[in-house]
């Protein structure tokens, strides 16, 4: 597990980095709650500011947000976006058939819908949902808001390299922009390049790991993953894990082994616990109920030394927050003192006073450093 840890850069071995460095070393975050990727950013590069993250995204677009990664909403590098689309795009074009033709979205009106937000976006962009919506009604393409279909068309431009998601208004709306105004254009790669470097760069922030992890992260169909294995073999070796044949780089950094507890508080849907086809290593499997929030949703997590040792939320209060620590049994002193670390410092990052809220499970001293009682 603390080969795993610090590939995810949950170590004391990660330091400092800026977000399109942290966002290359994990092959992106999970985006359908910005703010929860932030959190995942903060969770990797000690003593980032929300305001660096904000700039990376909105000004400098060095990383950049769209469906990715098991046809869900990512942030990654900007120069990982054109090729990871041009790899995954057509793998969830293809998956996603069947919901489209659900919900009306047929052929015709597809080809039409996504030409149309093309020609909107050159002129217009950025523009949110709604003016987006708009603009297509204008043009005779009737989308009911009330069902899944807009979004779907949206994200079906995005898998087909149209657009990305681009500066959010204020209040924290999302807007779209066209793809080629927002991202440099990139060389194209083989398939065969771009699964081999898909490869390499999973079981560089994912190993030790299996092939059937690589797919379940990725999205990709197990004889890809195969394939995308074979062609990073050179740089990997085998490996057993709990029993069962896996993969990792073959040369591999020192394991850092701090004399403290390395403890991260993770935000919900985390790379660390969605990154692999069974969690078992990181949660053991009567825990793992307890991370579970219904429809597919996991509750933020505390993560010691690489697994899982209980769970936080925070409620905003007007200008505050309150934060609530779940753990799943009796923590060591020096241990609850590092999660009261991080807690102050997801405090610092949120720009946000916060006080402490109810402990489960057993005595947790108050948050430290807050006087906001």
């Amino acid at each position: 597990m603390r080969l795993r840890a610090q590939a995810q850069r949950l170590t004391s071995a990660a330091g400092q980095s800026k977000p399109p460095q942290v966002l290359r070393d994990v092959c992106g975050l999970q985006a359908q709650v910005l703010s929860a990727a932030w959190l995942g950013v903060r969770a990797r590069s000690r003593g980032i500011q929300m305001t660096d993250l904000d700039r990376a995204l909105n000004q400098q677009r060095s990383i950049v947000r769209s469906w990715l990664m098991r046809g869900t909403l990512h942030v990654v590098a900007a120069e990982d976006l054109r090729w990871l689309l041009q790899l995954l795009g057509p793998v969830f074009v293809r998956a996603g058939a069947t919901r489209h033709a659900q919900l009306g979205l047929h052929d015709a009106l597809k080809s039409r819908g996504v030409a149309a937000i093309r020609r909107i976006l050159t002129g217009a962009g950025p523009l949110t949902r709604h003016e987006l919506l708009d603009r297509l009604r204008s043009q005779d393409i009737e989308l009911d808001p009330k069902t899944q279909a807009p979004i779907h068309l949206i994200g079906l431009a995005a898998l087909q390299g149209i657009l990305c998601l681009g500066p959010a208004r204020a209040g924290g709306e999302s807007t779209y922009v066209l793809l080629d105004d927002w991202v440099p254009p990139a060389p194209a790669r083989s398939r065969e390049s771009a699964l081999a470097e898909l490869a390499r760069r999973y079981f560089a922030a994912y190993g030790p790991a299996t092939v059937e992890d690589l797919a379940a992260w990725s999205g990709i169909p197990m004889a890809e993953a195969r394939s995308a294995v074979i062609g990073a073999r050179s740089g990997l070796s085998e490996v057993m894990i709990q029993g069962r044949p896996g993969l990792a780089l073959k040369k591999l950094p020192p394991v850092s082994m701090p004399a403290k507890a390395e403890v991260r508080l993770l935000p919900t849907l985390d790379t660390y616990l969605l990154g692999y086809r069974r969690r078992d290593l990181a949660v053991s499997l009567p825990l793992q109920r307890r991370l579970q929030r219904g429809g597919g949703w996991l509750h933020p997590v505390i993560v010691v030394d690489g697994r899982a040792a209980g769970t936080w939320s925070l409620r905003r209060i007007g200008r505050r927050g309150r934060l609530t620590v779940e753990q799943f049994e009796a923590l060591s002193k020096a241990v609850r003192v590092r999660v009261d670390e991080e807690l102050v410092d997801i405090a610092r990052f949120l720009g946000i006073p916060v006080l402490p809220g109810t402990r489960g499970r057993s005595a947790h001293r108050p948050l430290a450093g807050s006087s906001d009682q």
